[in-house]
């Protein structure tokens, strides 16, 4: 019988995983309610430009200015970006699940994620995400993001650990199957449960 191959590094998603997206569709709808403008104009400028926001080429006052303040508004940038900033929630379970497994067995962990500067840099300290994730290779930081495979590259250069000892965890399955399609073994999340247990099938245990 072949001995399975311990796992020693995890691959983590944040949004979606660790936390509520950053700045998703259902906060964007929340925006265009909570300070009466126009959806469709809204979400069309924002999918003009968000992949720029993400890769940090344009900043959130100059995503701002191109996507809300495009017109005189009655609020200012500041009570916007605070509402943007209040969106995020944390899953402490997820949290709580990953700190657990890092101190029993020694993993190392990377966040491989989507994300603006500004928001990321917030999400990372308010919830003290760095702790237990030993690098961020986020799409502001590193110029690449998701779904282009160059992103799990580069992750796998900076981890240097055979693919075959590290499992990603991802809300959105077609980057996980862009994962798998590196040798990555993946878990599609949809809930703590599911996770856990796909966690234990790969050795991976910890007391609930």
């Amino acid at each position: 019988m072949n001995k399975m191959i311990p796992i020693t590094t995890l691959f983590l998603d944040i949004g979606g995983v660790l936390l509520t997206d950053g700045w998703g569709h259902e906060f964007r709808k929340l925006a265009v309610k909570e300070f009466h403008l126009n959806q469709q104009e809204i979400e069309d400028r924002h999918q003009s430009v968000f992949e720029t926001f993400e890769l940090d080429k344009i900043t959130m006052e100059e995503y701002l200015n191109l996507v809300i303040f495009y017109e005189q508004r009655t609020f200012t940038p500041a009570k916007f970006k605070e509402f943007m900033f209040a969106c995020s929630e944390s899953d402490p379970k997820m949290i709580g699940l990953i700190r657990r497994l890092k101190a029993m067995y020694g993993l190392k962990i990377f966040a491989v994620s989507n994300e603006s500067r500004e928001l990321n840099d917030f999400r990372i300290h308010k919830f003290r995400l760095n702790d237990f994730i030993d690098a961020f290779i986020s799409s502001c930081y590193v110029g690449l993001r998701k779904p282009n495979p160059e992103i799990f590259r580069l992750a796998l250069d900076i981890a240097q650990v055979p693919t075959e000892q590290i499992v990603y965890i991802e809300n959105t399955p077609m980057l996980v199957g862009i994962a798998e399609g590196l040798g990555i073994r993946s878990i599609w999340h949809t809930h703590y449960k599911s996770t856990y247990e796909q966690l234990r099938s790969f050795g991976l245990e910890v007391e609930v």
